[in-house]
């Protein structure tokens, strides 16, 4: 008859996610009613003895676990490196602690964390434990940062596939080509499919570029080349779906694909001295592809510097470019091609993505930089542009 009742807390099921929970026995002077649960449950297992024999052992042993929270003494045994994920709430940092042998019970750290007020302040990321400890001790492991494993790496916006690998590796010390092999498969690094559509009837060979979103990153201790990229593509994911980017540039931006924007975001992360412009630039992306622009290409020199990249060539300033890179007919990013490249020409950051899918509204063909600051003049006309080249001139930055 024991295993009918229902005694209270089971590790399978501990209420709302996230939220402080507390004892369901009242507390005297703040300090937990154990022994009291304890003396109770003794006597209503002495009442089992004497009428259920030997059974009662097993019964004793639920009606403790329901009013005593199994929990571990002291500051635990052996170490253990435990990763608390970006976004957990509390009873997800409980799960895992649990599952990593930390802490004795879900609930042993669930109930530590609501009477510790700071438990609020447990940040992600990867930490030094020790298996087990007790709850209390957990939540102040936890809270000190002398426990957490700092790996950082910051990918700044507007760098390419190529660089950030090298960036990653020298971090990490993960040959560059393992980044490159797991690349190869975006859609297996979490990538939907969808995302590689665009509506200009150009075949789409998907590609990373554009989705290992610039962030600081803390690379855990034992993470593969394949697992980092994973991260970086569940970020982006993460931010566009917070601006709700595709559902916005396909509502808004005149039936081109998100991936379409994203390439128009990596454009104006390139050509944009001043996250000002970001917007504009963009604008004169879709002006240009889609607009009165005559040959409807881009003529932004910025791909010819992606494609000698990718071909293990030294990028140059446009000054420099030959007229046979300005206009290579191999290069599939020629800046005279029509409609937008094949692919975006780096990783945008949230402000350029801001700016390609909700860009300001102007009939602008060309910008040049006219000030240190990389603020740019923009002009509907040649003969605009050309006036603004003077004043760049003059001040010395063309």
């Amino acid at each position: 008859m024991i295993d009918d009742l229902d005694l209270g807390f089971d590790e399978a099921d501990r209420g709302e996610k996230g939220r402080h929970r507390r004892s369901y026995v009242r507390k005297r002077n703040g300090k937990g009613g154990g022994r009291g649960r304890t003396v109770l449950a003794l006597l209503l297992a002495l009442v089992l003895l004497g009428g259920i024999g030997g059974g009662a052992f097993y019964g004793f042993d639920r009606i403790q676990n329901y009013f005593v929270t199994p929990d571990y003494e002291g500051a635990g045994t052996v170490e253990v490196t435990v990763e608390i994920k970006q976004g957990a709430l509390i009873a997800d940092m409980a799960d895992t602690l649990y599952a990593a042998g930390v802490v004795k019970s879900a609930k042993a750290f669930v109930e530590a964390a609501a009477d510790n007020s700071r438990s609020r302040n447990i940040q992600p990321g990867t930490y030094k434990l020790r298996k087990q400890m007790s709850g209390a001790h957990a939540v102040n492991a936890l809270l000190d940062l002398k426990n957490r494993i700092v790996n950082g790496v910051t990918i700044p916006e507007g760098r390419t596939a190529k660089n950030v690998y090298k960036l990653l590796s020298e971090k990490t010390k993960i040959p560059v080509k393992e980044f490159e092999t797991a690349a190869k498969d975006p859609i297996g690094l979490g990538v939907p499919d969808w995302w590689f559509k665009r509506s200009d009837g150009k075949k789409v060979k998907p590609s990373i570029e554009g989705f290992l979103y610039p962030d600081t990153y803390e690379i855990p201790p034992k993470a593969t080349a394949e697992s980092i990229l994973k991260l970086m593509v569940e970020n982006f994911l993460t931010v566009t779906g917070q601006m709700e980017f595709a559902d916005r540039v396909q509502k808004e931006r005149g039936g081109i694909t998100p991936y379409e924007a994203l390439v128009v975001a990596s454009l104006a992360q390139a050509e944009a001295g001043n996250k000002d412009d970001l917007g504009k630039v963009a604008r004169v992306a879709y002006n240009r592809v889609y607009g009165e622009f005559p040959c409807g290409c881009l003529e932004m020199d910025v791909t010819v510097n992606y494609y000698l990249e990718l071909i293990g060539k030294p990028t140059k300033a446009s000054k420099d470019m030959t007229d046979a890179e300005l206009d290579d007919p191999k290069n599939p990013y020629n800046r005279k091609l029509r409609g937008l490249p094949p692919t975006p020409i780096n990783n945008p950051g949230k402000e350029a993505m801001a700016g390609a899918m909700d860009p300001p509204p102007g009939k602008w063909l060309f910008f040049v930089a006219i000030d240190k600051e990389g603020h740019s003049a923009f002009a509907e006309t040649y003969e605009q542009h050309q006036r603004n080249e003077a004043k760049a001139r003059e001040a010395g930055i063309i």
